[in-house]
């Protein structure tokens, strides 16, 4: 069984993890094409989403209410991500 600190340790690795997956595609193709500043967009996001989740996990005891939340925390990661991606809102931070 995992300890509180393994635990919040494997989860703030996560996004990592997550970045190294367009790090490895940087540099084995030319298709992906990421700069310094998306890696530090894409970081932010996904530290301060984890943040929020390890957060609610600490700090809501009930678990409907901690998987809303969740949930909710996600859906707006993936919202922001699509935007800066693609612009599905057209904001000025829209991407290509």
């Amino acid at each position: 069984m995992m300890i509180q600190k393994q635990k919040t340790l494997t989860i703030y690795a996560l996004p990592l993890v997550l970045l190294c997956i367009p790090l490895v595609g940087n540099i084995i193709s030319k298709e992906v094409n990421w700069s310094a500043t998306d890696f530090l967009i894409a970081g932010v996001l996904l530290f301060s989403t984890t943040f929020l989740i390890n957060l609610v996990r600490h700090k809501i005891k009930k678990q409907s209410h901690r998987i809303l939340i969740c949930v909710f925390v996600l859906i707006v990661l993936a919202l922001i991500w699509a935007e800066l991606a693609v612009g599905i809102f057209g904001s000025p931070f829209a991407g290509n």
